[in-house]
């Protein structure tokens, strides 16, 4: 009988020390530690979190103050806060203390932050405040040579303590004069210059207390010339320019170009183009037989460039052989089919008083007008009368009988086409009573004229 193998004994490590954590380590200072307010017997501080705090994290701040010129510094807190701002209470007014921010954690004390300057102990009648007008809160733009006086009012009590800075370095006061009230702070340069613009900051101080203004300035003058130009081409009465834009902008923004060509026969110049915004242009409509100049001005916010820039080469416009044709015009066919534009209107007439019945119709050629009556031609029956006179068609009934009642149609042809309108007629009798009402009618219709019709125009002559 074959005997199990035997398996090694597992020999078990002992186990290892646990690493010992590294030593806590104190946090950074507290950032801009600064006044937030005082009075004659309280100060009020506040900070920003220190930018480092490891891993050992953050207890509290103590604050800390002591008069100016000794080091006794007093702790004002009892136990640490964990608030970014803290009241320093029971002070004596008049004092003039140091205020200083200590971070704590289990690294220890961080090194202090401190209030820049001492901070007197007094009530702070009224706080600094800068009165911005609304025209200084953008962009200040003036021209080369113009006076600038700016007016700055403010608010503070006691009197605040006013300073200027250009470009975050203290004003020239040899270029700029700073004159301040206890109302206003006046900015006044006698004629600007281009190295006058920029940022102007000013500042206004009570004890620990500031407020700040910006004012951009912006002095601006006429562009140099397009740094260069070139004739590009020149075919038929056309010639193509292209330029680059000026070193010197004026300190403000190029808002174009003006292009101006000269005959070199006259040498004079005219503008063709103004207020361009390319920088290439194709100069066209130039004469036959001439050579042309071209110059470009550039153009900002305060006016053209003083120069130009010419072009050195000319452009000469060949003369060629050109064949003069004339524009053919399509003839207009004015040919039009008949068209009644005012139509017949129903209408009724009586026994024995003339009516006219009428119409107007336009075509052309001219159209030859045909009356019917009932569907047959009227023709030359002398109880008819039939004008057509600048379009305006008539027919007239000389003493209508009730058989003349019916339907009268007016036809109008061309060669273009054919066209019709008809009307219904209605020849009434006049009753024995009507007769003496109508007696003093009948007498006036006794008259005739030279064709036998009857003078009497009663409403039934009138256009319905």
């Amino acid at each position: 009988m074959i005997a199990a193998p035997v398996e090694p004994a597992v020999v078990e490590e002992p186990p290892k020390a646990p690493t010992p954590p590294p030593p806590a380590v104190p946090t950074s200072a507290p950032l801009d530690v600064s006044v937030d307010d005082v009075n004659d017997s309280s100060l009020t501080i506040k900070w920003r979190t220190p930018e480092t705090i490891g891993d050992s994290g953050l207890d509290g701040y103590a604050i800390e103050y002591c008069k100016d010129g000794t080091t006794d510094w007093v702790v004002a807190n009892e136990e640490l806060t964990a608030a970014n701002r803290y009241c320093i209470k029971n002070l004596k007014a008049g004092d003039l203390l140091r205020v200083r921010v200590v971070a704590v954690n289990p690294g220890g004390r961080s090194e202090p932050g401190t209030v820049a300057d001492p901070v007197p102990i007094r009530e702070v009648v009224d706080r600094p405040k800068i009165r911005l007008p609304r025209a200084l809160r953008s962009r200040y733009v003036k021209k080369v040579g113009e006076q600038i006086n700016l007016v700055i009012p403010f608010l503070g009590k006691p009197k605040p303590a006013v300073s200027w800075l250009k470009d975050g370095q203290p004003v020239d006061t040899k270029k700029v004069n700073i004159r301040n009230s206890d109302k206003d702070s006046i900015l006044f340069i006698r004629s600007a210059q281009r190295e006058d613009s920029g940022v102007y900051e000013m500042t206004l101080k009570v004890d620990s207390f500031e407020d700040k203004a910006a004012i951009t300035l912006q002095i601006v003058e006429r562009p140099g010339p397009p740094a260069s130009i070139k004739l590009v081409d020149a075919w038929g009465f056309n010639a193509a320019l292209e330029w680059t834009p000026p070193k010197d902008n004026g300190n403000t923004d190029i808002t174009g170009y003006t292009v101006q060509k000269a005959d070199k026969k006259t040498e004079e110049w005219f503008t063709v183009l103004e207020h361009y915004h390319r920088l290439s242009a194709t100069i066209s409509d130039l004469v036959m037989g001439n050579s042309y100049s071209f110059r470009v001005f550039s153009e900002n916010q305060v006016g053209m460039s003083e120069k130009s820039a010419v072009t050195k080469e000319v452009a000469t416009i060949q003369k060629t052989g050109i064949v003069y044709k004339p524009f053919e015009y399509q003839e207009h066919d004015f040919n039009e089919a008949p068209k009644f534009t005012t139509p017949l209107n129903d209408r009724a007439a009586t026994v024995g008083y003339t009516t006219k019945l009428l119409c107007s119709v336009r075509g052309s050629p001219k159209p030859k007008i045909e009356w019917l009556k009932n569907q047959m031609v009227i023709g030359d029956d002398p109880k008819y009368r039939q004008i057509s006179n600048q379009g305006i068609c008539s027919l007239e009934i000389r003493k209508p009988c009730s058989f003349d009642g019916g339907v009268y149609t007016c036809r109008a042809k061309n060669a273009q086409g054919e066209a019709t309108v008809s009307c219904k007629l209605e020849v009434k009798r006049i009753d024995r009573r009507d007769r003496r009402r109508h007696g003093k009618g009948r007498v006036q219709a006794a008259g005739r004229d030279g064709d036998g019709a009857a003078n009497w125009r009663e409403g039934g002559a009138k256009l319905s």
